[in-house]
């Protein structure tokens, strides 16, 4: 019997660019909607001259966001082309844009225009800073890492404010609209109705922020960056060993003893500085110069295995190439090969339990080329619609993470 995937006969009208509103509706195909990304002739998404690195057909950048899509190429401002992204959306469950809040109206695109045709649209607009007074600032990823505060809690205490080393604050805003569409499809359920679902890069940022902006509102005292060190726990963060860094993690104080036993520390965990988490806190320079001193007689790798021997929560830093390798040694198969392409990619992390031995997430198609799917897509919206859109092609197998030896 074939697998039904949770987003089976979900159909999504992409929008979008660049990495949020990407990002989503690709976590919407791998869990099986059928998506048609809606790009500008002859240049198409902008993530598809943002390279290095390349692949054979596009860049690493956009084919890391866009699998499993149809991509279909309309310009707004010519009448036929934009009727057919009315129709599209007519036939929608699910719209996402990115565009400048407001701008989608001149052409009939905005929620407002397309809830008259498609009662039941789910309307999902991603921005840099709302559709209020926010509206029209442009919002990219590293800026909003500066004016949201992330970078004043990242990086070394003596250097300048750093930005994460990955689109954070894109990745955060692209899993919000895909929880915020996962709900809106189940209140539509319930009462037929659709709605218009909005996000932005500074709010789901400041989500994110969690304990740190917590604890602003709690003290009223901005926090300061301390490179790899917890605010509020100790020791939580890296170690010098003989040869490399290691993670360490001790979240109470029986996980300090239970950590100074395996270094061989008698009484440290007795010692009034270290013998409560507020202590180690208040001490933790004297701290990190006891624990590296025995940390630095073996390598990383060593203390690592001997550590979580006995329940410590450690790891070395890896760079990418090892930790992809060290989630393979775990079992949890992070590759995914997408049908008919040629670069492997990180697969969906979402695992169901109804889904066999695989994720029970869609085995993907590659991602497209630009407009691939034109001649396609627009002879399906010029049939009734009744005659569905088939899925991107996908075989039983192919795409699937290999089932561990």
């Amino acid at each position: 019997m074939a697998r039904t995937l949770p987003l089976d006969g979900v159909l999504v009208a992409d929008f979008s660019r660049v990495l949020a509103g990407p990002y989503a509706t690709m976590l919407l195909a791998d869990l099986g909607a059928t998506v048609i990304k809606v790009e500008r002739p002859g240049r198409g998404d902008d993530t598809r001259a943002w390279g290095p690195p390349w692949t054979a057909h596009s860049s690493s950048y956009f084919e890391s966001i866009n699998r499993g899509k149809r991509s279909v190429t309309l310009d707004f401002a010519d009448p036929q082309d934009r009727a057919a992204a009315v129709e599209l959306a007519r036939r929608a469950d699910v719209l996402v844009e990115n565009y400048r809040p407001g701008s989608l109206a001149r052409y009939g695109l905005d929620y407002e225009s397309l809830r008259d045709i498609n009662p039941g649209l789910l309307y999902a607009s991603i921005s840099g800073f709302g559709s209020g007074d926010g509206a029209d600032l442009p919002g990219y990823d590293f800026v909003v890492q500066a004016v949201g505060g992330l970078m004043s809690i990242t990086g070394s205490p003596e250097g300048p404010p750093t930005k994460v080393g990955v689109a954070v604050v894109d990745v955060l805003t692209g899993k919000d609209a895909a929880l915020g569409i996962m709900a809106a499809l189940r209140s539509r359920a319930a009462t037929g109705r659709g709605q218009h679902i909005e996000v932005n890069l500074l709010s789901s940022l400041l989500s994110g922020l969690v304990n740190q902006v917590g604890g602003f509102l709690a003290s009223g005292t901005d926090p300061a960056p301390m490179g790899n060190r917890h605010p509020s726990v100790a020791p939580y963060e890296t170690l010098q060993c003989e040869d490399a860094l290691l993670a360490v993690a001790v979240g109470n104080d029986d996980q300090f003893r239970t950590l100074t036993g395996a270094l061989g520390l008698v009484g440290a965990a007795d010692d009034a500085r270290f013998a409560t988490n507020a202590a180690r806190v208040a001490n933790r320079a004297e701290l990190v110069s006891v624990l590296e001193n025995v940390l630095g007689a073996r390598p990383a790798a060593a203390w690592q295995e001997r550590l979580q021997q006995v329940g410590i929560a450690c790891g070395q830093v890896n760079d990418l190439s090892h930790a992809v390798a060290y989630a393979e040694s775990l079992g949890l198969r992070p590759i995914v090969r997408p049908e008919s392409a040629d670069t492997p990619q990180i697969r969906m992390p979402i695992e169901f339990s109804d889904s066999g031995s695989g994720s029970g997430c869609a085995a993907p198609a590659a991602p497209p080329e630009l407009g691939e799917h034109t001649e396609e897509v627009r002879a399906w919206l010029g049939r009734d619609s009744s005659d569905g859109l088939p899925a991107p092609s996908r075989s039983s197998t192919a795409g699937r993470p290999a089932d561990p030896a």
